[in-house]
């Protein structure tokens, strides 16, 4: 229960975070082709028991983050403040390159982590709150 609460939040913040950098006026039209990917890694069978997120040999997972993100694949990432495991967004071609990237991540071909990942459709937040401040009633994401 509380790792759903945990995901719902992270969820939300992500969303929230997000959705200005992708949907942002000033991004190449190539950039909406993309894909999105919510990627969440959990503890693997080489997790170091006992030991916080930030306790784990990471260093070389936050190398090839870091690579990702300079590339402009991942654009938001991090650990979870409940030693949970951590989360990335990436923003690929296709489900093909998410899933190449994911699985040529040192904390996962180590078994730190574990992942799971999702295809993810993030909504235009700055447009609804833009049309619902210039009409008299809110616009619903579904009436665009």
């Amino acid at each position: 229960m509380k790792m759903n609460a945990c995901l719902l939040w992270l969820t939300f913040a992500l969303i929230c975070s997000s959705s200005r950098s992708i949907a942002a006026e000033n991004e190449p039209q190539q950039e909406q082709t993309k894909a999105t990917y919510l990627v969440i890694y959990r503890p693997g069978p080489a997790w170091l028991v006992g030991k916080s997120v930030l306790e784990q040999p990471l260093k070389e997972h936050g190398k090839y983050m870091l690579g990702l993100y300079i590339k402009g694949s991942m654009k938001l990432g991090g650990p979870l403040t409940d030693d949970a495991g951590g989360a990335v967004l990436l923003t690929v071609a296709d489900e093909s390159e998410a899933k190449t990237i994911v699985t040529a991540d040192p904390a996962v071909k180590s078994g730190i982590f574990v992942y799971e990942m999702h295809p993810w459709k993030l909504q235009p937040w700055d447009e609804f709150a833009k049309k619902a401040k210039s009409s008299t009633q809110p616009v619903a994401p579904g009436e665009h």
